[in-house]
């Protein structure tokens, strides 16, 4: 009797310790899809400040060249 009592308790253990660890994996890949979601919206705003400055510096140039042109 006492042994089947120990084997019961092992059964449920297990079952506790698989959802426990299933538990576990789930919180970590949160975790990294979080980070990753971050590392997207960082590299979209760095994208994106770039851009404007490329604008910017195309439209300083334009107005050098175009001012350069009226001189002459």
């Amino acid at each position: 009797m006492c042994c089947s009592v120990i084997k019961g308790f092992g059964g449920v253990g297990d079952v506790i310790a698989l959802i426990l660890l299933v538990v576990a994996l789930l919180k970590q890949l949160i975790v990294l899809v979080g980070f990753l979601l971050a590392a997207v919206k960082i590299a979209i705003i760095v994208v994106f400040v770039a851009l404007l400055v490329l604008i910017v510096l195309a439209i300083f140039r334009d107005r050098s060249r175009k001012r350069r042109d009226t001189e002459l």
